[in-house]
């Protein structure tokens, strides 16, 4: 099994590394998330210039056409720098549900508007009480004189504050789980904004009869929302290694310069060996986001690999933010310092689409779906 990137790869994640530490540091970043829209619209429109905005759109739709490799590396490279603009909630997951769902219509007149940095759909999905990776909704749609309507909530919605149009997931009147496009300022829709505790921001959205475009057929699309989940999963995953390997770094680095007893932090074992373990945690979760990644990369979106994956990459974050700001002391909990942001989003990711709880709740209920030998 080939674990090297390709020239290619490598060249995308060096691309993007560059662009992100020429306009990020720690003090830029607070002053970009303090302001509205809480992201860089400069930073933006230069994604676009590179192509990260279509990395998952079809060359045809004006995107690069990259798979979960690329998706991944340009995942970790956002991690590591904090960087707050919604790359993954209004480009890359609504752009992949418009390919998978929509219409050639609506692929030719959504696709290149993503990938150019001009418009900004937003997945809507989640409700109130939902347990990833199910499907089932209590948002309903409704069909009156030919005209589609939606009425119910969702929340949370991260980026639903910045988001020109939602891909609202609803109960068909005929059973199974349809995709709708709702326009954010229809009467029907109201959008109640909230900042989040990493720094980021999200909304509440509430449907009251909403009009509604269906996008694509009005079919079943439990399987595109299933797929579209575990693919938004392994996405976080990368990000999360990201911001464990830059918590690890600016950790390792505070131990050789911070001193104590006229000693460097790094000379006392018992810190050295907890720094190890910190990198333990980092490898596990990087080995679980590749399995993830390489697994949608031979076209296998699976729940229970998604569902690994996120407690293990869920249980080495929590870790490895908490012993970055213990090992900091009280620097670590200052928000002028930045490890404690890394923590911060780290807790965010653990809790979007299903926390470590949720996750092995769900592997234990499907342990009975693995083949058993006997011995």
């Amino acid at each position: 099994m080939d674990f090297e990137f390709t020239t290619e790869q490598d060249m995308l994640r060096d691309t993007v590394r560059s662009v992100l530490t020429r306009h990020y540091t720690h003090e830029r970043r607070a002053t970009v998330v303090a302001t509205d829209p809480g992201w860089d619209p400069q930073v933006w429109s230069t994604f676009a210039e590179i192509g990260l905005l279509g990395l998952t759109i079809p060359a045809d739709d004006g995107g690069l056409d990259a798979g979960p490799i690329e998706t991944m590396l340009v995942l970790e490279e956002l991690g590591r720098a904090l960087a707050p603009e919604p790359v993954l909630d209004c480009a890359l997951i609504p752009g992949a549900v418009i390919t998978r769902a929509g219409s050639a219509q609506q692929r030719k007149q959504l696709l290149p508007g993503i990938a150019a940095g001009e418009r900004r759909p937003v997945f809507a999905h989640v409700e109130p009480g939902m347990r990833p990776p199910s499907a089932a909704v209590s948002t309903r749609a409704t069909r009156d004189d030919g005209s589609w309507r939606v009425t119910g909530r969702k929340h949370p919605v991260a980026a639903a504050d910045s988001a020109d149009q939602f891909i609202v997931s609803a109960a068909l009147p005929d059973g199974g789980t349809g995709l709708f496009l709702v326009e954010p300022t229809d009467p029907g829709v109201t959008v109640t904004a909230f900042r989040t505790h990493d720094g980021r921001r999200g909304a509440d959205l509430t449907f009251d009869g909403a009009a509604a475009e269906p996008l694509g057929n009005p079919v079943d699309a439990a399987d595109v929302i299933g797929e579209t989940i575990v693919t938004a999963q392994a996405a976080l995953g990368a990000e999360a290694v990201g911001a464990m390997s830059e918590s690890l770094r600016l950790t390792t680095e505070y131990l050789g310069t911070r001193k104590q007893f006229g000693v460097a932090l790094r000379a006392f074992q018992t810190l050295t060996h907890r720094a190890a373990d910190m990198y333990v945690s980092l490898e596990l979760a990087r080995s679980m986001s590749l399995y993830a990644s390489m697994s949608l990369a031979d076209g296998i979106a699976d729940p229970l690999v998604a569902a690994r994956a996120k407690l293990r990459i869920g249980r080495s974050g929590r870790h490895i933010g908490q012993e970055a700001i213990q090992m900091h002391g009280g620097i670590g909990m200052t928000a002028e310092y930045p490890v404690g942001h890394y923590t911060a989003r780290l807790t965010a990711i653990e809790h979007t689409l299903g926390d470590s709880s949720d996750h092995l709740r769900y592997l234990t209920a499907h342990v009975t779906d693995h083949q058993l030998a006997e011995i």
